[in-house]
């Protein structure tokens, strides 16, 4: 069981045990998103998994994707039940003079974990409505306008938090150089590109031109606040770090900048999708690719350029190499390219599991025996 009633002793942070839950989720489903073909919709589906599934032919085909489904769904029911795990602390949290500190302090950047966590959410619930409910994409097009409000709704959660940190910071000049020394900031960079990447998926699939452009355009947004916050936060983070050296305990945040990339580069490879079957502006594929023992919440962001570099590693292979044939699906090469991406896929498992017994079980265990 997890540890309850931390209160003050709960930080935001702790949002990123149900996010990095929510992308192994998604890691999973890339198998056979890029395995599987689905020649009519643009992402695989029930109506492509269940017949391989249940196809009597090939009995280690059908035994690797049942593995594959209960994967999704171990680590999709492991988000939900962290997220509301999150939510009931983060309400308690919030009723605490912790809580008013940290709006007083570098750390108030911290609650975008929150936004972050909740466009994954959307993502994850997206997903297995494709993989587990018959004949959904027969009306997905009804399901994209409130897949659009949704992640509105989070991204202007995201910049009302934004806002309340940048308006303290402008009127009272209250930021702390000496405390910035990591990139953990950088997940308020993290929360837009999510939400970039969650509005860019119907702004792909769509065959509405208006829906299309809606999404499209507040993709566009969100990614150029992310950009352009990118830029400012790894200017200041890495002086923090060559001035003052970096937290031991956030050492971790150097990686978030792998997710951040990736999550920035689907979105690019979805609006050029979306421009493609809405405007005939298909380009050639190569368009797409050119030349402890002490540990805190933030420790989970370990988890996402694990995630990160698995999912963006299948895009790479099957629109960087596949799509331009210079490697071949089911070839011994593209299992060759596929073996390192498993692995780290596999040593991102074991990762998580070891932070989340260590930070969520283990406390209670030892409060337990006191």
């Amino acid at each position: 069981m997890l540890v309850n009633n931390l209160r003050e002793r709960y930080s935001p942070m702790y949002f990123l045990a149900a996010l990095g839950a929510g992308g192994l989720a998604v890691s999973f489903f890339i198998y056979p998103m890029f395995l599987l073909p689905h020649p009519d919709t643009p992402m695989v589906t029930f109506n492509h998994l269940w017949p391989a599934l249940t196809a009597g032919g090939n009995a280690l085909n059908s035994a690797l994707i049942g593995i594959d489904l209960a994967a999704i769904i171990l680590f999709a029911v492991l988000h939900f039940w962290l997220l509301a795990w999150n939510l009931r602390e983060f309400k308690l949290f919030r009723q605490t003079d912790a809580y008013k500190k940290l709006l007083t302090s570098n750390a108030e950047i911290n609650l975008m974990a929150v936004p972050l966590t909740l466009a994954m959410t959307i993502n994850v619930a997206f997903l297995l409505g494709a993989v587990f409910v018959p004949n959904l994409w027969s009306v997905v097009e009804w399901m994209y306008p409130g897949a659009i409000a949704a992640f509105l709704a989070v991204g202007i959660y995201a910049l009302r938090i934004l806002g309340a940190y940048f308006t303290r910071l402008f009127v009272h000049a209250q930021f702390d150089f000496a405390e910035n020394n990591s990139l953990a900031p950088m997940v308020s960079i993290f929360a837009l590109a999510m939400v970039a990447v969650g509005l860019a998926a119907p702004g792909a699939m769509s065959h509405h031109r208006e829906i299309n452009a809606i999404a499209m355009m507040l993709s566009i947004f969100f990614a150029s606040a992310a950009i352009l916050l990118l830029l400012i936060k790894i200017v200041l983070g890495f002086d923090a770090i060559l001035r003052h050296g970096i937290q031991p305990q956030a050492a971790g945040s150097l990686w978030i900048v792998i997710p951040i990339l990736t999550l920035l580069g689907i979105t690019w490879i979805r609006w050029s999708m979306g421009l493609s079957h809405q405007f005939g502006n298909i380009n050639h594929p190569t368009d797409l690719y050119a030349g402890g023992a002490k540990s805190n919440a933030g420790a989970f962001a370990l988890i996402c350029p694990g995630v990160a570099f698995f999912v963006f590693g299948m895009f790479f292979i099957s629109f960087g190499l596949m799509i331009p044939k210079l490697v071949g699906a089911g070839s011994w090469m593209y299992y060759l390219l596929m073996a390192p991406l498993i692995a780290v896929q596999l040593k991102t498992i074991q990762v998580y599991f070891r932070l989340f017994g260590k930070m969520l079980i283990k406390p209670r265990l030892q409060l337990a025996s006191a």
